[in-house]
This record gives structure tokens, C-alpha cells and sequence, in this order.
């Protein structure tokens, strides 16, 4: 995705604003055990179905809340938060996460970003930070909330 008029020059003028909107993504069982298998965490409400079926209170696996942040990178990506004319744009960290909705097994989410703000920290630098809002299809409350903080070279 493209941002109208969004650069390293002009990017102060979009503090505040909605940078985009993703595409819907779906987390299916599949994604969820990939995730297991790749960070060592099985607990049996992620990976368990038939235990999650009969002992969960949401009816079913969930996502693992850190497989839902770790989304937000390439949902990022795509809308375009790193202008087309910085050279590198670097993961920086977290200022805040909170996780408010699990995501069920077979749930789709999508990511709304808002800049909160763009800092020239010199040298060609910028640090920005973006407020995450990751929505869960057809849920009112979103599955997550994230400050994230990017480094842009210019």
C-alpha cells in the first residue's frame, strides 16, 4: 500500500493521523501450532483442540497473544508505515501492549495504524511511533492495543 504525499520530509504532517488500514488475515490452527512449534509454547489452549473444545471458556483454541502482536510487522509493512524513500526502516521496540480479546482458531484480523508521533533524532534519523489497533472480524473490542516504535534512516 502507497500513502498519498508521505515521506521522510513530510511525515511531521501526518502525527495524528490514520496511516491504514490491512487486509484481513485469517489465524487459523495451522498458523497457531506453527507458532507453538516455533517459540516451544504448546500450552494446551492453543494447540489442544478437542481439551480447548471441552475446558475453555472461549469454546476453542486461541492465538497465542504474542503470535497477534508479532502481526503487526508485516500488517505494517503493508500499508506502508516506512516511506518509500527511507532507506531502512528498524523494529525499535514497544512502548505499550495491551491484550484485550483473545482470537479464536479460524478469526480473521486486521490492523488499524495510526501515527502518534515522528521524532528527527539527526544523522538522517527518525524515530516514530505508531499506535496498533489489531480488530478482530465481527468483535466490537480489538484483540490487542500496541505502541510500536520504528528507527527510519532517511
Amino acid at each position: 500500500m502507497s500513502i498519498e504525499n508521505y515521506s521522510v520530509a513530510t511525515i511531521g504532517d501526518f502525527v495524528g493521523r490514520e496511516l491504514g488500514v490491512s487486509n484481513w488475515v485469517v489465524v487459523d490452527q495451522a498458523r497457531i501450532n506453527a507458532f507453538a512449534e516455533c517459540t516451544g509454547d504448546s500450552q494446551w489452549i492453543h494447540v489442544d483442540e478437542e481439551r480447548a473444545k471441552r475446558e475453555s471458556p472461549f469454546g476453542g483454541t486461541i492465538a497465542h497473544g504474542y503470535l497477534t502482536l508479532s502481526l503487526l510487522g508485516g500488517f505494517a509493512i503493508e500499508i506502508g508505515i516506512v516511506p518509500k524513500d527511507a532507506s531502512a526502516g528498524l523494529n525499535y521496540g514497544l512502548d505499550k501492549v495491551r491484550f484485550m480479546t483473545p482470537v479464536k482458531a479460524g478469526a480473521r484480523v486486521r490492523s488499524r495504524v495510526t501515527l502518534v508521533s515522528a521524532e528527527n533524532k539527526g544523522g538522517g534519523r527518525i524515530l516514530i511511533k505508531t499506535m496498533n489497533e489489531l480488530q478482530i472480524d465481527g468483535e466490537d473490542k480489538p484483540a490487542l492495543v500496541a505502541e510500536t516504535l520504528a528507527m527510519l534512516v532517511a
